[in-house]
C-alpha cells in the first residue's frame, strides 16, 4: 500500500456563518485536489480504500461551512463511500478485507483512502453495486429510519423535496407497505414522475391551488409526520394545516428562506412538536441489532431491484473542479459520484 494518496481537501476551517444552501458554482473557494499522507487508523477505526464516494447536499453544506460539523483545513471532505478495509486499529481488525459502506470520520471519503469508525462500517453483500453501496447510508439508511418514524403514528405522512433520491426511496417503501406518501415538489414536470416511484399524492408547491389541494388531503388522511428537507415558509404552512400531535421532522435546510411558527399555540394545545433527525446520531443511539436489521433490509431492496440509485455522473477526483459544478446544477437528475484517479 502506498504511503501517499490524493484527495479533495478543505481549504477552510470551522464554520462560515453563512446560510446560502447547497448550491455550488465553483469548488475553488472550498476544496483543493492535493497529495497527502495516507492516514493511520486508531483504535476502533478502519482504513478504507475508497472505490466510490457519493455527493449529498450535506457534503455541499459542509464544504461551505454551513453544516453542523466543523470543517478541518487540509483534511479531505466527503461523508459517504464504499471500499475495502485494508487496515484497522485495535478492535476493528475483523473488518480487514471486507467491502463496506462507511462514513468518513478522521479523514473524509473524497480521497483514495478514508478512515471510518467501525460503528459506521456496514459490510456489503456482493450482489449490491458500488453505485448503490456508495450511497447506502445517507439516503437508504435514512430512508428506512425516517420511514419508520413517519409511519409509527399512522399510515400517511408528508415529504418535502420529494424529487430527491431519499424521498423516492421512501415513496417506494410506502408503496410496498400500502402506506400513503404525500409528496411535495417545486416543479410541475416532477409530479407524474414522483407518482411512478410510489407516492400516493404529489403536489407542486408553486401551483396556485397548492394550499387548498394539500389541505384537503391533510384533512382526509390526517398525516401526523412531515419529513422536511426544505424548512421554509411552505413547510410552516403545511405544519399549521396538520392535525393534533403532528411532528415536523427536519433533516435538511435546502431553502435560504426562514420558516415561521404561525400558530405557536398549536405546540401547546394540539401537542404538535418540531424535532430534528441526523442519521449519525441515530446510528450511535440504536442497538447494533436494529442497525444490522436496517442494513440488511436496505441491501435486500437494492439486490432485488426494488431500489436503484439513479446516477447523473461519475467523476474522477482529479477532474472534480472542472466537472462537478455543472453536474450538480442538474437538480434531482440522480446522484453524482466520485472515484479515485
Amino acid at each position: 500500500m502506498s504511503e501517499k494518496m490524493h484527495g479533495l481537501v478543505c481549504l477552510n476551517e470551522g464554520f462560515s456563518g453563512t446560510a446560502e444552501g447547497p448550491s455550488i458554482e465553483s469548488l475553488d473557494p472550498y476544496l483543493e485536489y492535493r497529495e497527502l499522507d495516507v492516514p493511520t487508523p486508531g483504535p476502533g477505526k478502519a482504513l478504507v480504500k475508497v472505490a466510490m464516494a457519493s455527493i449529498n447536499p450535506s457534503d455541499l453544506h459542509f464544504i461551505k461551512g454551513e453544516y453542523g460539523i466543523a470543517r478541518r483545513q487540509g483534511v479531505p471532505a466527503g461523508f459517504e463511500a464504499v471500499g475495502e478495509v485494508v487496515a484497522a486499529g485495535e478492535g476493528a481488525e475483523g473488518l480487514i478485507g471486507k467491502r463496506v459502506s462507511c462514513f468518513g470520520d478522521v479523514s473524509g471519503a473524497w480521497a483514495d483512502y478514508a478512515v471510518a469508525d467501525m460503528a459506521t462500517c456496514i459490510p456489503v453483500r456482493p450482489d449490491v453495486r458500488d453505485e448503490d453501496a456508495a450511497a447506502l447510508l445517507v439516503n437508504p439508511m435514512t430512508a428506512i429510519a425516517m420511514y419508520d418514524e413517519a409511519t409509527r403514528d399512522g399510515d400517511a405522512f408528508i415529504m418535502t423535496a420529494a424529487a430527491s433520491q431519499l424521498c423516492k426511496l421512501m415513496a417506494g417503501l410506502a408503496k410496498l407497505d400500502g402506506k400513503q406518501a404525500i409528496s411535495v415538489v417545486r416543479r410541475e414536470e416532477q409530479v407524474e414522475a414522483i407518482k411512478q416511484y410510489g407516492a400516493s399524492y404529489v403536489f407542486n408547491s408553486t401551483a396556485e391551488d397548492f394550499a387548498a389541494s394539500i389541505g384537503a388531503v391533510i384533512k382526509e388522511l390526517k398525516p401526523r409526520a412531515m419529513l422536511d428537507a426544505v424548512a421554509d415558509l411552505t413547510s410552516s404552512k403545511i405544519f399549521t394545516a396538520m392535525p393534533s400531535q403532528a411532528r415536523w421532522i427536519v433533516y435538511g435546510k435546502l431553502s435560504t428562506e426562514l420558516p415561521v411558527i404561525e400558530q405557536a399555540g398549536q405546540l401547546i394545545f394540539m401537542r404538535k412538536s418540531i424535532e430534528g433527525f441526523w442519521l449519525t446520531q441515530w446510528m450511535k443511539e440504536k442497538p447494533a441489532e436494529e442497525q444490522i436489521k436496517a442494513g440488511m433490509r436496505v441491501q435486500e431492496l437494492f439486490a432485488s431491484g426494488e431500489w436503484k440509485t439513479d446516477i447523473a455522473g461519475v467523476v474522477k477526483l482529479s477532474e472534480a473542479h472542472a466537472k462537478l459544478p455543472n453536474l450538480l446544477a442538474g437538480a434531482n437528475q440522480g446522484k453524482v459520484m466520485l472515484v479515485p484517479g
